[in-house]
């Protein structure tokens, strides 16, 4: 039985022996971040169980708290912050506010409107949760040098933005 290649190299060399001409050049880029993607997403899963927070919830206690006191937000302008459609927000404030960690009230802008504040609780979570998200990721970057972090952090921003465009609806 033949060696199964495993590295992103041995899987392009392998596509152009066994199909020459096959476009292989993404496969040393797209495959390590495929990976990485996964390993971080794990990662980040253990450490916010150790927390006893969820991403969702993490990402909307963390929405709130960026956005400096008294950290309240429309429920409208979370949807945007959160990349998540109106109707995920919404179920993500509800089981928040159900866990004492957000409030619900009167948005101001209008009579349907509706502001979401963090309450003490979900502060203190929000607070002990990202020390612990970020510090672990922080940590998985280690091994790169802050010039290394730096160039690495200006090529992935610069893919994202191509990658956005290239796969944007037309219109």
């Amino acid at each position: 039985m033949a060696d199964i290649p495993t590295s992103p190299a041995e899987i392009a060399a392998a596509w152009q022996r066994e199909r020459p001409g096959t476009p292989t050049d993404s496969i040393e880029i797209v495959t390590p971040i495929w990976r990485l993607a996964k390993m971080f997403a794990d990662d980040r899963a253990r450490v916010l169980r150790a927390a006893g927070i969820d991403a969702a919830t993490l990402d909307l206690l963390s929405v709130l708290r960026r956005s400096g006191p008294p950290y309240r937000l429309g429920t409208r302008e979370l949807a945007g912050r959160t990349l998540v459609t109106a109707g995920a927000i919404s179920q993500r404030v509800a089981r928040a506010e159900r866990a004492g960690l957000v409030r619900r009230g009167p948005g101001g802008t209008g009579p349907k409107s509706v502001a979401v504040t963090l309450t003490d609780e979900g502060h203190a979570l929000i607070e002990r949760s990202v020390d612990s998200v970020l510090g672990r990721e922080a940590s998985l970057v280690a091994g790169l040098s802050p010039a290394e972090r730096d160039a690495l952090a200006g090529l992935l921003e610069k893919l994202t933005v191509d990658v956005r465009r290239r796969t944007a609806p037309p219109g």
